[in-house]
């Protein structure tokens, strides 16, 4: 089954999450647990849990995967900010266990003054901190590449998932064409996909991409910057999505989308996405 959706919002209680999915027409879906800004964590209480849990299968809308807030930064060299950053993993990670949820991802961090090498090691030693239940698969978010930010390129998150004590046994990657398209991995051809993948494989292995973030780019090729589009109607353009989603190494993983939130809304890309399907 193609599995779509998008990031969608939780206010009115966690299950609201799973009634919009619906609404947007998707059936696979992204949540923040927390403000996106903030480090604050919400805390379902049980009931609120189990009927979201409830919802999710019968309705048949999932995988979910929670984002983490945008504030973490595993690559600092700021032990403060690195503790925090820490603390509030471990505690959105608990409470997308508590909700059933598989997956949860995050954006590496940026090493600010202390290099690509230490940036990598202290996000990989922080990792080895958090205690990741069984059920949980932690994934590592590829980034556009913009000033200090790690994760630019596919080699940096293999360093990272390798040199953490966790390793590929509960850490992957979640792969997203913005960020992707912004670092410098062209898609607009199926060989050039076809060496994008043949990259991935070599580095973090294509059965560790587990979810995929679907964005178009508002900038250009390379451009470093991370600026979503609607699908279609920026940088990467049509052709380049019917390649990457049809193809037969991506076809089969979850795809959510996080594109912008106005007149055209999700279910607008979620239609222009199956059109696209084949």
């Amino acid at each position: 089954m193609f599995r779509l959706g998008a990031h969608v919002s939780v206010g009115g209680g966690i299950h609201r999450a799973v009634e919009r999915e619906e609404e947007t027409g998707g059936n696979c879906g992204q949540i923040f647990v927390g403000s996106p800004r903030g480090w604050k964590v919400n805390q379902p209480d049980m009931e609120e849990a189990k009927r979201f849990r409830e919802l999710v299968e019968e309705k048949d809308i999932k995988p979910w995967i929670v984002h983490s807030t945008y504030l973490i930064n595993l690559a600092t060299p700021k032990e403060e900010l690195g503790r925090k950053s820490v603390e509030t993993m471990q505690a959105e990670i608990n409470v997308t266990s508590k909700l059933g949820i598989p997956y949860y991802t995050f954006h590496p961090g940026a090493h600010t003054s202390a290099g690509v090498e230490e940036g990598i090691e202290n996000i990989a030693s922080r990792l080895s901190e958090l205690d990741i239940p069984d059920n949980i698969r932690v994934l590592l978010e590829n980034t556009s590449g913009k000033g200090t930010t790690l994760g630019k390129t596919f080699s940096e998150l293999s360093d990272m998932i390798e040199l953490s004590d966790h390793g590929y046994d509960k850490l992957g990657v979640c792969l997203d064409t913005c960020h992707m398209y912004s670092a410098g991995y062209d898609f607009s051809s199926q060989a050039k996909l076809d060496m994008v993948l043949d990259e991935i494989e070599d580095t973090v292995g294509n059965e560790n991409l587990r979810f995929l973030h679907l964005n178009d780019s508002k900038y250009g090729y390379a451009s470093e910057k991370d600026a979503h589009e609607h699908i279609g109607l920026g940088k990467i353009g049509d052709e380049a999505f019917r390649l990457f989603i049809n193809h037969g190494e991506l076809r089969k993983k979850p795809m959510v989308l996080e594109t912008p939130v106005d007149d055209r809304g999700f279910a607008w890309n979620i239609r222009k996405v199956k059109e696209l399907r084949s």
